[in-house]
């Protein structure tokens, strides 16, 4: 979602100017009104799923997939992953039966050439392999490169379901959006725990449940974290942005160039390489990976892609329950506060709270008496919130398969060619 906000975006932007602006545009204040979902998928053989999918049979399918009219944006991650990402619904179910509508379409597209979605978090059997090879995907590689080959994994082998959700009302005190802020931050660690669903990476069981967690957090030192939860969340995330390194400095005739150590604070006050624009902060704002994201809307990060045609749904309507019912809000917010204790000060997902979330899902008590009762107040607040009985039913199963048995997918999880499932 690119910001409205009326401007040149072509001239050069001021440090002034770039403050003001994040702060206006990260948060937008007003009551829950809309939701969104991101889905990502990895594309498949549909009879042979460890078996490498030849890059021009993926493009032959994807132009067939860029023929359908959708109510989604469509994307194709480096990797080719697909991507679908819903329009702003005024309610869960508006979302839903959108978001399902243009998958069907997608599933029906993709199957004559024998391809399916998958939905895992990681893909367990192939290493890394880029199809894309534009500018962007070029220049990002070539800096993640710096810091190991986790770069590499995250943009072409994974995949999650993204929530996305107003920022809500701006709270009287210091904090403004603090406390909206510090549930996504604390709740999150308890839905990725409970979603978990990639166990395995390059043919091998890794010991994690949500391996995609741990790969996104072995990049680079600031890209993936969050900023301080203490401060104010405005000003914490403005900081946070223009202090992360700039990835790329974006050319139209020539490679673009990748800076060392360069944040955008910097590139502002220097002007070199050469002048910073407005839409050099939109693109940078982009290169940033935090588990919560504000784009004037909360862009929930952290949550795996799900097995199973509907299983995204899951995920989405417990979400959206959680945050966008005050009475649920305001029981969640008391059962997760405790959590800030285990994370400590470190910001997520580099803290002991989330790094024992990704690794032992809800087979870790704190997390898995957090998530009994997240799910609880969820099924009690979802007919409040219009939920079909569908939805309800299918958040129910899963409730009793995995959360009130202290699982998460990735331990249910059979991935052919690897043997069982998760060995602890």
């Amino acid at each position: 979602m690119q910001p409205s906000d009326a401007g040149d975006y072509s001239r050069p932007i001021s440090e002034d100017e770039a403050e003001d602006l994040l702060r206006c545009i990260c948060f937008k204040n007003g009551p829950p009104r809309t939701v969104g979902v991101e889905v990502e998928w990895l594309v498949l053989d549909l009879h042979r799923p460890e078996r490498p999918v030849p890059a021009d049979r993926l493009t032959a399918a994807f132009d067939q997939v860029r023929s359908l009219t959708l109510n989604s944006a469509l994307t194709f991650e480096p990797g080719g992953q697909l991507e679908l990402s819903s329009a702003p619904a005024a309610s869960l179910m508006e979302c839903i039966d959108s978001t399902a509508a243009d998958l069907d379409a997608v599933r029906a597209a993709l199957r004559p050439a024998g391809l399916t979605l998958t939905g895992l978090g990681l893909d367990p059997w192939h290493p890394p392999r880029r199809i894309l090879h534009e500018p962007r995907y070029d220049a990002m590689e070539a800096f993640l490169d710096r810091t190991g080959p986790a770069g590499r994994a995250m943009m072409c082998s994974s995949a999650s379901v993204q929530v996305c959700l107003d920022a809500g009302h701006e709270e009287p005190g210091p904090l403004g959006h603090g406390r909206r802020w510090q549930l996504a931050h604390l709740l999150g660690a308890v839905l990725m725990a409970a979603f978990a669903n990639s166990p395995a990476r390059e043919g091998r069981y890794t010991g994690w449940r949500s391996t995609r967690q741990a790969v996104w957090a072995e990049l680079d030192a600031a890209r993936p974290v969050a900023p301080p939860l203490d401060m104010e969340p405005r000003s914490a995330w403005t900081a946070h942005a223009l202090d992360a390194p700039v990835m790329c400095v974006r050319a139209a005739d020539k490679p673009w160039e990748l800076p060392e150590g360069l944040s955008f604070r910097q590139w502002m006050r220097s002007g070199v390489p050469r002048p910073p624009t407005r839409e050099d902060l939109d693109y940078h704002l982009t290169t940033l990976f935090p588990p919560v994201r504000p784009r004037g809307h909360l862009e929930l990060r952290m949550i795996d892609a799900q097995s199973g045609e509907d299983g995204w749904m899951v995920p989405l309507a417990v979400t959206t329950a959680l945050f966008d019912d005050a009475e649920a809000a305001e029981t969640v917010y008391r059962v997760v506060k405790p959590l800030a204790e285990t994370a400590g000060p470190l910001p997520a997902p580099r803290n002991p709270l989330w790094v024992v979330a990704a690794r032992d899902g809800l087979a870790d008590p704190e997390l898995h008496a957090a998530a009994v009762t997240c799910f609880s107040v969820a099924l009690e607040a979802l007919p409040r919130i219009g939920a079909s009985d569908a939805v309800r039913e299918a958040v129910a199963a899963f409730n009793e398969r995995h959360v009130l048995r202290g699982r998460c997918p990735a331990d249910d999880l059979r991935i052919p060619s690897l043997g069982k499932e998760l060995r602890t």
